[in-house]
């Protein structure tokens, strides 16, 4: 196969799948199917097998746990380039192929998203060589994945006449948003109908030639804000101002839908874009009772169910047909016929300004993570863990005090101009306005109760002074 960049798409949020998926923590970053994260399980399909480094772009709050785990998973990267707003598929993949045709003008590269399920990695990677064959001939291809069903949650992709220079591509004849169930019905037994994979591979020039045809202004800003970008670690931070700026659109409408060079690729590899719990529950394996179970459950007389504990015990008595997902901080039930409508009880807690669709009581960041174990009006306890080599920013509160208490391992803080070093059962008081730094120096993990008190514990009251990782 020649030589192909996978381009990792990193920015959605997931709200179908809340609450497991947080904006702060969304699905592709979760582990759904294994012990692995959907993004590290994406990013190992498009390793070897005539396949570059790949290029991630994403949110650049999630730069840090997205560096972190690849890191694990000892995937290298190309680049890791961070978005400073979402605007869609079509800039996303512009700023990749500008930068792929800097170090090759004839790169060929692969985008795809970074929470899809893939089942048949030979099937995905014979499909990858079909249509990197006809990139090189300057094709835009797109995966069309051989229906199942009559899905009214997917687009389609209508297959046109036989492309006679590469065996088994199709030129495009249309794309068609999410139909109705007559509708889908109809394209099934049409036999001409696929679904909308969302995965393409051109040459990076040729998208780019046929975004300026098309997409003139869209095409100068990703250039503009890619050459005002920084870098900064190791992550690439495009300008925030430019970027704003792009009105944003996917592929499929600013340019598959326009080109008279989109083919399409029929292929049967077990993909779905697990878009919901129901499409969740539907590609996992099932006990004999057609349930699938997850943590700490307890069933009896349950079945065609989706029960899940990320930590406390669910226990479900004599129901058919639901979901229930259990996190520290929200449970959800439903009836898997209302799986699509879950993102309407996201809308519902961004409307009353609650924050259990943002984060988790777990939050990480790049020195370890912290998790909330009590919160009330004036007082609030967390667990601080902090891994080796961890250092929090140097800061302070104007606000609110804070007692931090070492449970495991050995701390050492700075208060103002004073270093002193803490021990298990040891503690020490940081004051409002007191500069102040957590460090772990050791080779084993710090665990660190924190009180916090005051009239204000929102995690925006804090002024850094210096932070090893570039916050601002």
């Amino acid at each position: 196969m020649p030589s192909v960049t996978p381009v990792i798409l990193s920015g959605g949020s997931g709200t179908r799948l809340w609450p497991i998926s947080r904006k702060s923590f969304p699905k592709q970053l979760q582990p759904l199917f294994s012990d692995r994260s959907m993004l590290v399980e994406t990013a190992e399909r498009v390793s070897g097998n005539g396949f570059n480094d790949p290029v991630i772009i994403c949110n650049a709050e999630h730069r840090f746990i997205i560096a972190e785990e690849l890191l694990k998973a000892n995937i290298p990267l190309k680049s890791i380039v961070l978005e400073p707003v979402g605007r869609g598929t079509a800039p996303a993949s512009a700023i990749a192929a500008l930068l792929l045709v800097r170090d090759d003008p004839d790169a060929l590269m692969l985008i795809l998203p970074s929470d899809h399920l893939v089942q048949n990695r030979e099937a995905f990677t014979a499909a990858c060589f079909q249509a990197s064959q006809a990139a090189e001939m300057h094709a835009l291809v797109t995966f069309g994945i051989v229906p199942k069903s009559p899905e009214t949650g997917f687009g389609y992709v209508q297959k046109g006449v036989p492309v006679e220079a590469v065996d088994g591509c199709y030129a495009v004849e249309r794309f068609v948003e999410k139909p109705d169930r007559e509708t889908a019905e109809n394209f099934i037994a049409s036999g001409d109908y696929f679904w909308n994979s969302g995965i393409f591979l051109f040459r990076a020039q040729d998208y780019l030639d046929e975004l300026l045809a098309v997409h003139p202004d869209m095409l100068t800003l990703c250039e503009q804000s890619l050459s005002l970008g920084v870098r900064d670690m190791d992550f690439f931070r495009l300008d925030q101002h430019v970027f704003a700026e792009i009105e944003g659109d996917s592929i499929d409408y600013a340019v598959m839908e326009k080109t008279n060079r989109a083919i399409m690729i029929p292929v049967d590899m077990g993909w779905d874009d697990v878009g919901s719990w129901s499409a969740l529950w539907d590609v996992s394996d099932k006990r004999p009772d057609g349930n699938v179970i997850m943590g700490d459950v307890i069933i009896h007389d349950v079945q065609n169910s989706y029960v899940r504990s990320s930590r406390q015990l669910v226990a479900a008595l004599g129901v058919r047909n639901v979901i229930i997902v259990a996190t520290d901080d929200a449970i959800l039930v439903a009836d898997m016929d209302y799986a699509q409508n879950v993102k309407d009880v996201v809308e519902t807690l961004h409307t009353e300004g609650r924050d259990e669709h943002l984060t988790h009581t777990r939050v990480y960041r790049p020195w370890g993570w912290y998790e909330t174990m009590e919160t009330s009006t004036h007082y609030q306890v967390k667990q601080l863990t902090v891994k080796p080599g961890g250092v929090l920013s140097l800061q302070s509160h104007k606000r609110r005090s804070e007692h931090w208490v070492v449970v495991a391992g050995v701390a050492h803080v700075l208060r103002d101009e004073d270093e002193i070093v803490l021990h298990a059962n040891q503690s020490t008081y940081i004051p409002p306005e007191m500069k102040h730094r957590l460090e772990n120096r050791g080779e084993e993990t710090l665990y660190i109760i924190e009180v916090q008190s005051g009239s204000y514990l929102g995690e925006d009251d804090i002024q850094r002074y210096e932070d090893i990782y570039g916050r601002r």
